[in-house]
């Protein structure tokens, strides 16, 4: 008889503790911290390839022997550093990291940018189909660099309101889900419309 009230008890015990778990929020941290490093994955992963990228849009670049090689340094440069940063499953979740991880892309970023507008100098790199095809394919990665930090930055901001809010935030400080760090947005009004990029000169069509 004594089991039998210790399994009704414990029975009692595990119902009331899910339904506490459910109401409390416990589960959605459970899902919007998965949504936080799913999304987070994919910046990485397109900021990777745009990484890859680089190298063989340098070796076409320096088929043009007159190209100027301060943008083609500045460029080797800003890559090598955005590579060097380590990634780990931390650096997302430390404000001064992902600063730093955010300026190594943003410079990169500004040195290709530079490269291809300063191509358009060039006659012969603008009608080299090698260089053509890797600017079509920089062109693609920017918009899914851009695709993939607006998602990321809504993941955050929607696991933070949840931290924050009550009593929702008791459940972050009671099982350790801190308020995360978020990627700087330059212009919040445009998150949801990522721009589209081109880096063909006006009037080119």
């Amino acid at each position: 008889m004594g089991w039998l009230r210790f399994w009704r008890w414990r029975t009692w015990f595990v119902l009331a503790l899910a339904g506490w778990l459910g109401g409390c929020g416990y589960n959605d941290f459970q899902r919007l911290d998965e949504a936080v490093k799913s999304s987070w994955a994919e910046v990485l992963n397109q900021y990777q390839r745009r990484a890859d990228l680089v190298p063989n849009l340098v070796a076409t670049v320096k088929g043009e022997a007159a190209f100027e090689q301060d943008t083609l340094t500045k460029v080797i440069e800003a890559r090598a550093k955005a590579t060097s940063i380590q990634v780990t499953p931390e650096l997302a979740n430390d404000p001064q990291a992902l600063q730093r991880f955010q300026a190594a892309q943003g410079e990169l970023s500004g040195a290709l940018s530079r490269l291809l507008v300063v191509s358009e100098n060039y006659p012969n790199l603008k009608a080299n189909q090698a260089f053509q095809d890797l600017r079509v394919q920089l062109e693609g990665t920017e918009n899914r660099i851009t695709v993939a930090r607006n998602r990321y930055i809504q993941a955050v901001q929607e696991y933070n309101v949840l931290a924050r809010s009550f009593p929702s935030n008791l459940t972050a400080m009671a099982f350790g889900y801190a308020v995360k760090p978020n990627l700087s947005v330059p212009n919040e009004a445009q998150i949801s419309q990522p721009p589209a990029v081109s880096f063909e000169p006006a009037g080119s069509r």
